[in-house]
């Protein structure tokens, strides 16, 4: 061959090779099968992608980065779209905003966001608003130069002089702690790795309590740290052995006493520190028993407990501290099977109880002098709210977050005394948003055993029911978590486009209390698949929708109810996005060496009771993908996820898209550098949703 020929060839070939990156669709990735098998209740797991739970090995990065390449490849033609998209979401947010200050003592804090920042900044203020302002912690300095930055705590002293915080780099969700000096702005040399967020001061400003992790990425141990101390000298206060319960640390909202709280998913104990003599040995509030679960709060001389001690959905008791023996607790507000108590927040003169009834959060209040109730009236029929914020404990006002599918995220501080709502800031949504363009309301479908599912729904004004519409179906479904209407910004997106969006408030989750979630979880988890079908049907009977233009989507545990649902009726959807979903359910609950599997037999059962194996089987969506026709699928992982490992999520697809028979798309996107948050920051964040947008689009031929 002569050299003008192979110059001829090589310009060919370089063409080709451009060809197929820029313009051409890349082949799905096929990962490779390695059979191993279980035996397990005479049974025979076969598993052909177990290989891929091993990250130090090279094909299982490679598959993961062609799987990443893949979706790309296949995304290509929308790039165009996903920077409209994200930049329509961008236009609605004011990018340099400040939160609410709140009063602590003689300083106002908040934090500032900052255009082209992705993290907040958090200053404040002494005496005044109106006094210079402070900056104690930039977050964008400390992300400068890293892939994945996430701030754990964040805890000024009680005298304001020093900061106590922890970041996470890695998306592992393991913690190192830094203090920071305020009054000089130098950091001090205490500096603690293998931490959890929780961390707590005592009342003498040089001594706070933290917590480490065990192999299997739970907090075990809680450490007593003195500033300047050397932290391997640091006093071991509590250790737990059952990886079964969940270690946490706090303190009550009068700062009186520090907390050492054990919880599995049906159980609890407390341990109380005097923050005044913080090297005290903790005391035991109440030894952990079977099926019994309890909470405490400070208030005076008392203690308020909320107990489910024959009380399925908590009554409310106090004890003084003298003796808080379990013998002489004392009921303070009687059991009501009808109303679920979730916390209780207890000023100087008045108890916040924050409860659930009818599906709704709910906030009761209680005068001390008075001794009268007393129900907060909320403006919308479907709303959530949540505590925000309320560090004073003589104060006679409560602030509130607030919102609904319709009212952007509002803070109120609430009058306990007169009644009155106080609105201090509704958050902004740029670019002419009117609330009264859009409705909200909320229908129920009917399950399998004939319970009335409430399904939460928003859409645009002029959205005609005649089945015509995209809508997007979302839930999660596990762990008593309830799922309430809030307001989202990205969500502006879809509606604008004439998506119906929808909220399945399924059982499994906590909206109407105990018996809501215990109807789904264990040996009737079958529920929470069921009842979402139900919902999706209903959407459809309704003239919401139909199965072609049906959106769902869910996360982790509500990935679980992904890839339960598309198993179950492959046929009633069209799109599915799955954000980190816990998918290989068997072989993740077969391995206590992996974070948070013996802490979720309570949740699921354990695998090695041939009864809950036998359940379990039924609906892990690994170990039953079918070869039938799918929907077209987006799945997304994050490698350094501690919760649900990234292997679930690929072995998933690598299986599914061995076994289904369409030709149907099926993306995985591994984030590299991330954990089960997904990307950190918020323009990170805003670019991942541009994505998923434009996937359901595409698949949707909606080109604008």
């Amino acid at each position: 061959m002569n050299v003008f020929m192979k110059v001829v060839l090589k310009i060919i070939l370089v063409l080709i090779m451009v060809n197929i990156g820029v313009g051409q669709q890349l082949p799905a990735p096929i990962a490779k099968k390695e059979l191993k098998v279980t035996k397990i209740h005479g049974y025979d797991m076969n598993d052909n992608y177990f290989w891929l739970r091993y990250k130090d090995n090279p094909e299982v990065i490679n598959y993961l980065e062609a799987e990443n390449k893949y979706a790309e490849s296949y995304m290509d033609d929308t790039k165009d779209f996903q920077t409209k998209i994200y930049n329509e979401i961008l236009a609605k947010i004011k990018q340099s905003d400040l939160s609410v200050p709140v009063k602590i003592d003689n300083f106002y804090y908040y934090n500032r966001t900052l255009e082209g920042k992705n993290y907040p900044v958090h200053c404040r203020k002494f005496q005044s608003l109106d006094a210079a302002e402070e900056i104690i912690l930039d977050e964008n300095r400390l992300a400068e130069g890293k892939s994945y930055f996430s701030l754990g705590s964040f805890d000024i002293s009680p005298d304001h002089s020093l900061l106590a915080y922890s970041i996470d780099t890695s998306g592992h969700e393991t913690y190192t702690v830094f203090v920071k000096n305020l009054k000089k702005n130098i950091l001090l040399p205490d500096v603690i790795e293998n931490t959890s967020p929780g961390l707590v001061w005592a009342a003498d400003n040089k001594t706070f309590f933290y917590t480490t992790l065990n192999d299997v990425q739970q907090a075990d141990k809680v450490w007593l740290h003195i500033l300047g101390q050397i932290y391997t000298k640091d006093k071991l206060v509590y250790q737990e052995k059952d990886n079964a319960y969940f270690l946490n640390i706090g303190e009550s909202k009068d700062k009186s006493v520090i907390m050492i709280d054990l919880s599995s998913k049906d159980e609890s104990e407390i341990w109380v520190i005097d923050s005044k003599t913080p090297n005290q040995e903790p005391l035991l509030i109440k030894k952990r028993s079977k099926n019994f679960e309890y909470y405490l709060e400070s208030h005076n001389d008392d203690y308020f407990i909320w107990t489910n001690d024959n009380a399925l959905n908590f009554k409310i008791m106090t004890v003084s501290k003298s003796n808080p023996a379990y013998a002489n607790w004392r009921e303070f507000i009687p059991y009501n099977e009808k109303i679920k108590i979730n916390s209780l927040e207890p000023f100087k003169d008045f108890l916040a109880i924050h409860q659930r009834e009818e599906g709704l959060s709910k906030l009761r209040i209680y005068d001390f002098n008075t001794k009268k109730f007393k129900l907060v009236n909320f403006p919308e029929k479907v709303y959530s709210y949540y505590s925000s914020g309320n560090p004073d404990f003589n104060t006679n006002k409560i602030r509130l977050s607030y919102t609904s599918l319709i009212t952007p995220s509002s803070v109120y501080d609430y009058n306990m005394s007169s009644n009155n709502f106080e609105l201090l800031k509704e958050t902004e949504v740029l670019g002419g948003y009117n609330k009264n363009d859009y409705i909200a309301e909320q229908i129920f479908a009917k399950a399998n055993d004939g319970t009335a599912i409430p399904i939460s729904i928003v859409y645009k004004k002029g959205t005609k029911k005649d089945g015509s519409n995209p809508a997007l179906l979302y839930s999660y479904g596990s762990y008593g978590y309830p799922t309430d209407p809030y307001f989202s910004v990205t969500r502006l997106s879809l509606l604008d486009r004439g998506f119906v969006y929808a909220i399945a408030h399924i059982r499994g989750g906590g909206e109407y209390g105990e018996t809501w979630y215990r109807q789904g979880k264990m040996l009737n988890k079958m529920n929470t698949f069921t009842d979402f079908i139900s919902c999706a049907e209903k959407l459809i009977k309704d003239n919401y929708t139909k199965n072609e233009k049906l959106v769902i989507e869910g996360g982790s545990a509500g990935g679980l109810l992904m890839g339960a649902v598309t198993n179950l009726r492959p046929d009633l959807f069209k799109v599915v996005l799955s954000h980190v979903p816990f998918v290989d359910v068997i072989n993740t609950m077969m391995d206590p060496s992996i974070p948070l599997t013996v802490a979720e037999y309570t949740e699921w059962g354990n695998p090695s009771d041939k009864e809950y194996f036998d359940y379990m089987m039924k609906y892990s969506p690994y170990d039953n993908i079918l070869r039938t026709n799918y929907p077209n699928i987006l799945v997304r992982a994050g490698l350094y996820d501690p919760r649900v490992a990234y292997w679930e999520p690929a072995k998933y697809v690598a299986k599914l898209r061995d076994y289904k028979k369409d030709k149907n798309v099926l993306l995985l996107v591994t984030n590299m550098d991330a954990g089960h948050g997904g990307a950190s920051g918020r323009y990170n964040r805003i670019k991942d949703t541009a994505f998923d947008f434009a996937f359901i689009f595409k698949i949707l031929g909606i080109s604008r």
